[in-house]
């Protein structure tokens, strides 16, 4: 009898323990599910506010000068196959450790992080501004210093002996750009490939953004061209890796952004001609890269479009308007080959506008000249001329499903008439004494250092100031 009572009453303890542990168990998964809502609840409502690009000047980091200001109103190479990674989920300021001290490796991330909540939200448009003189911290890399800047841009070692057109500062109307911090930018670019497609003003502005991200490496020898080429106006493709960033800055050569071909006329002589309809054979490049900024118009509007047009692989004939009509479906075709092929969540898209050119008496092949311009523009109606090409670009971005941020540097760099190569885009020695070329001068690409340094700061702004979503990492 007495065992019975035993076992009953060890029945009942086990009964009661399993009660026990079955209501520890619920009380725990009720705990962590509780404890996980609190730490999304805190990552979503305790991060830091993001930055748009319409924010108001940040806090000045530094003293720079302002003494005056200009106001405003196919393959040849082989392909490297690197592998893309998804940009990480990180805050719209990143806090970049190491480097130099200094204007370009200063850790400049930090004080704007900590400052960041002190920015308010008013209306800043980054291409509306002035030209501001700053003799302290520009340029911001040494004429001559750098060995990515090809011939043609090389003005001060072909023999340009002014030099106030390297210290001017582009400054927006109502807000400051950030401070261009290279080691900064490198760590934005940490993993990833960041690629500009276009011609040979995309070019320029290719070369001046490896001098400048160069000024950050304490260790140059770290940045290289994978294939070891040199950069020439004949090889339209480079891919320069940054080792300690595991990322790459490239250039893919496209004029027009869509097809270019051949076609044999009837006497057996070949005749350039556009695709318009067609993207660009480089386009399974554009691809594989985290940060596109594309460009396209140069050749547009300098009469290097006398060639044959087609649709659908018909000759087309538009009349007067020939080249407007097509540059308009060109356009349509790079942007519908946007919206299909990139994913805006993991990827970041600009176009860079029309870069202005500054000939006087006959364009680049009819005597153009710009030759002895030491100043930008300080007044005039040129300051306000916008080519309609760029209300056509305007719209194109407007009626696109990916996002596209439009850098339009037209008026930007309407001032600069300062700023070509002019005669001092080649070395002509004679009996060893260094002779500059009068008979065709460049007053379309810019000197390097130089304007499109700008650009290039401009980009890093947008990374800064980058509007971010839960889905968009920047």
């Amino acid at each position: 009898m007495a065992t019975s009572s035993t076992t009953t009453t060890t029945i009942i303890k086990n009964k009661n323990k399993n009660k026990t542990l079955f209501t520890l168990s619920i009380l725990s998964f009720l705990s962590l599910f509780v404890i996980t809502l609190l730490i999304s609840f805190t990552k979503r409502f305790l991060q830091p506010t993001t930055l748009s690009i319409y924010s108001s000047p940040p806090p000045s980091l530094s003293n720079s000068s302002s003494d005056s200001i200009v106001d405003s109103g196919g393959f040849e190479d082989e392909d490297t196959q690197l592998p893309i990674k998804e940009f990480e989920n990180v805050s719209s300021i990143t806090v970049v450790e190491g480097g130099d001290s200094g204007k370009n490796g200063g850790n400049v991330s930090s004080v704007v992080e900590e400052r960041f909540e002190e920015w308010g939200k008013i209306s800043c448009d980054l291409y509306v501004g002035n030209w501001v003189r700053d003799e302290e911290d520009y340029p911001i890399y040494k004429p001559g210093s750098c060995p990515y800047v090809d011939e043609a841009y090389d003005c001060q070692n072909n023999g340009r002996k002014d030099s106030d057109y390297l210290k001017w500062r582009w400054k927006p109307h109502g807000c400051e750009l950030p401070r261009f911090n290279a080691t900064d930018f490198l760590g934005r670019l940490r993993g990833k490939r960041l690629m500009l497609v276009g011609d040979s003003m995309n070019r320029n502005q290719f070369e001046s953004l490896l001098c400048l991200l160069r000024e950050g490496l304490p260790n140059k020898s770290k940045m290289y061209e994978v294939h070891g080429y040199k950069i020439t106006k004949g090889r339209g493709y480079y891919i320069f890796k940054f080792e300690d960033y595991d990322c790459t800055v490239e250039f893919v050569r496209s004029h027009f952004l869509v097809k270019e071909g051949l076609r044999i006329n009837a006497r057996g002589n070949s005749n350039p001609t556009l695709s318009i309809d067609r993207i660009d054979k480089s386009a399974p490049r554009w691809k594989r890269a985290d940060i596109l900024v594309f460009n396209t118009g140069h050749w547009w509007t300098h009469g290097k479009t006398a060639r044959g047009f087609f649709l659908k692989y018909k000759p087309l004939s538009f009349g007067l308007g020939a080249n407007v009509e097509a540059y308009t479906r060109a356009l349509k075709t790079w942007a519908n080959w946007i919206d299909k092929n990139i994913n805006p969540r993991k990827k970041l898209v600009l176009y860079r506008g029309y870069s202005s050119a500054h000939f006087r008496g006959g364009d680049w092949d009819a005597g153009g000249t710009c030759h002895g311009e030491t100043e930008p523009i300080l007044k005039g109606a040129f300051l306000e001329d916008y080519p309609p090409k760029m209300k056509i670009v305007q719209e194109v971005i407007r009626e696109m499903q990916v996002p596209v941020i439009l850098m339009n540097v037209t008026r930007l760099t309407n001032f600069r008439k300062d700023g070509h190569p002019s005669v001092y885009g080649k070395k002509v020695a004679i009996n060893g004494a260094r002779k500059v070329s009068t008979k065709r001068q460049d007053c379309s690409h810019w000197c390097l250092p130089g304007v499109p340094d700008a650009w290039n700061e401009l980009i890093y702004a947008t990374l800064v100031f980058q509007h971010t979503t839960t889905s968009t990492h920047f």
